[in-house]
């Protein structure tokens, strides 16, 4: 059965046949929402699932892991407001009128299909470099804004690369979870830290930037990436009249997304001062002045990025292009919704890690690890082994918590770049939201898609850069020394 254009009494033409892989990521999608629950399904399984372990294989007491379970379960709270400020703060940039201005100038850059598609596919994962939460939203309006002025492009392609920098570079940027937690003071448990820290080896148990992202060879990395990527989507899209563009799909673009409030004709005393700019100014004027003396007295100014910078960053951004409280109080509001699974969810990964930990059941998954690894195997054994977890627990922070006390206690022992352990995690943690729809989720509303329709392209992708990101966490993790 064709679908009849809204704007024409002509049947649109039938689409071609979907290819081989095509085929097979719809099937595999059919697949996973038929049978695969919600992630918070999977934290709570988890949960059983580490309480079992530890009664099976420690010398601990199920009132004892309990304990455990209970005490850990809280001790998350900052961390889990961090990341929901990340997302928060994302948004609020990318829906600001500057920003807009911005999209619609780019989006009149590519005149062919191809072109258009890898163009936003670049864009999604530079600007997830910077802000994942921030990608997600400016790539995605950025992407309808394309499929208003490029003919004949394919809007499922669209969606699909919109969607790519979370599928690939995010976690080795500025927001990525891994090493925001571990250059950020209270952003994990003591007792991880002290497995980090390994006998005063790493002072603190912190793993500053300059160790994980702004290593060298994460940054080539991220280049590399990129380039693979971009040229993957200029391949894979179809040229005009061969794909399904928006109106193909029976979707309206309509004029555009972000949509100001309204203005008050005749505004009281009060909402004066929320339709002023003045209160704004005052308070980037403060927090500008206190990160730059805070960089200063810190000496080291990449050692001194962490969650709380990162975040004061973004949001005094925020209140800079949207002017007004109004403007600001607005796109948070609009932001709001996309949070609700990290807040609901990180509790229970905290639970989780405080039993790996209380119960040393951390000591003998990291023995396990080592049995399996060396020195040189070892970094592409936890990117894997990040990717095919994340398709369970579709959160690179959450996940970390989780993981990071038994990978990083093998990297001790095998005697491998602590730092680099945590970028190939975050190399393998970004391939899992190519095949998991979690993350997909908060923008396919705005597309007026499924994650079936657009699941073909980022599979393809998944298929090419799995390959590519085991040579490079192998061969550049031979370039670094133990332990930083």
């Amino acid at each position: 059965m064709t679908r009849s254009d809204p704007l024409s009494d002509k049947p649109a033409t039938p689409p071609a046949r979907a290819g081989f892989l095509a085929r097979l990521a719809l099937a595999l999608t059919d697949w996973t929402e038929r049978w695969v629950p919600d992630a918070f399904v999977f934290a709570l399984i988890a949960t059983l699932v580490v309480i079992i372990a530890g009664v099976v294989f420690t010398p601990s007491s199920l009132p004892q892991i309990v304990d455990a379970w209970g005490k850990g379960l809280w001790e998350l709270i900052p961390f889990t407001l961090q990341m929901a400020l990340i997302i928060i703060t994302g948004h609020v940039l990318a829906t600001s009128p500057p920003v807009g201005r911005i999209i619609r100038r780019v989006a009149a850059w590519p005149t062919t299909p191809r072109n258009a598609v890898a163009l936003v596919a670049f864009f999604a994962m530079t600007s997830s470099w910077f802000n994942w939460g921030f990608s997600l939203i400016f790539s995605a309006v950025l992407a309808r804004e394309v499929a208003r002025r490029v003919e004949g492009v394919d809007y499922r392609a669209l969606a699909a690369a919109s969607f790519l920098g979370i599928g690939s570079v995010w976690a080795q940027g500025l927001s990525g979870s891994a090493a925001l937690q571990m250059a950020t003071p209270g952003a994990l448990q003591p007792q991880i830290r002290e497995i980090v820290a390994h006998n005063g080896l790493v002072a603190g148990g912190l793993i500053p930037f300059s160790h994980t992202i702004f290593l060298w060879q994460s940054l080539a990395s991220v280049v590399v990436e990129i380039f693979v990527v971009t040229a993957v989507m200029w391949l894979v899209t179809p040229p005009a009249g061969r794909g399904k563009t928006a109106g193909d799909l029976g979707i309206a673009l309509g004029q555009g997304e972000i949509e100001p409030p309204a203005t008050v004709a005749k505004p009281s005393p009060g909402q004066w001062l929320e339709h002023s700019p003045i209160l704004n100014w005052l308070i980037v004027a403060l927090g500008g002045t206190y990160l730059v003396r805070y960089f200063i007295q810190a000496g080291e100014p990449l050692n001194a990025i962490n969650l709380n910078t990162v975040n004061l960053t973004f949001l005094l951004l925020g209140f800079l292009l949207h002017k007004t409280p109004a403007r600001l109080m607005h796109a948070v509001q609009g932001a709001t919704p996309a949070v609700w699974g990290v807040i609901l969810q990180f509790p229970f990964y905290a639970g989780i890690a405080g039993i790996i930990t209380s119960t040393h059941l951390s000591q003998q998954l990291a023995h396990a690890f080592v049995s399996v690894s060396s020195p040189k195997s070892f970094p592409a054994i936890v990117a894997t082994y990040s990717a095919v977890l994340g398709v369970f627990v579709p959160s690179g922070g959450s996940k970390w918590v989780v993981e990071a006390p038994y990978v990083m206690a093998a990297a001790h022992e095998l005697k491998v770049h602590l730092g680099w352990i945590v970028a190939s995690y975050d190399l393998g943690e970004a391939l899992a939201n190519l095949v998991q729809p979690f993350w997909m989720l908060p923008i396919l509303g705005l597309f007026q898609l499924r994650a079936r329709d657009v699941m073909g392209y980022t599979f393809v992708v998944f298929l090419v850069l799995v390959p590519v990101v085991l040579l490079l966490v192998t061969i550049f993790g031979a370039t670094l020394s133990y332990p930083l």
